[in-house]
């Protein structure tokens, strides 16, 4: 697969512990290096990898949790050019699930919001989320 890029953001509002918000994103995206920059409430999260390994564990989990036809359907939904833009509820993954979710209203605390960026995102999407029927 060509090269992939991912960026994760994640809000961590006044009331949110930075550590819990952290793991929700190490949860499904295992070890990736973080950023922590303020903003004038709270702070934001950042990481970046490169290489399809990244999203190894994204992969395992929709296999697991068995919602790989909704997960291409946000993918599809997400996709505009190269890049694949999707949002995670934040309290579902810290203990270590997947749900996807809009970018606002869904989630009290704000969603996970991630892009991919590909050559070929539908080739992504076939590996990360293929049909099932």
């Amino acid at each position: 697969m060509d090269e992939v890029e991912v960026h994760v953001e994640v809000e961590i509002s006044p009331t949110e512990s930075e550590e819990k918000v952290r793991r929700a994103v190490e949860n499904i995206f295992g070890g990736l290096p973080f950023q922590i920059k303020p903003l004038r409430k709270g702070s934001l999260l950042t990481a970046d990898a490169k290489g399809v390994e990244s999203l190894t564990k994204l992969y395992n989990l929709l296999r697991r949790e068995r919602i790989r036809d909704a997960a291409r359907g946000a993918l599809f939904e997400g996709l505009n050019g190269k890049t694949i833009t999707f949002y995670l509820n934040k309290q579902v993954a810290f203990v270590g699930h997947v749900s996807f979710s809009k970018a606002v209203a869904e989630s009290p605390l704000g969603p996970i919001k991630v892009q991919i960026k590909c050559d070929d995102p539908r080739q992504l999407i076939d590996w990360l989320a293929p049909k099932t029927a």
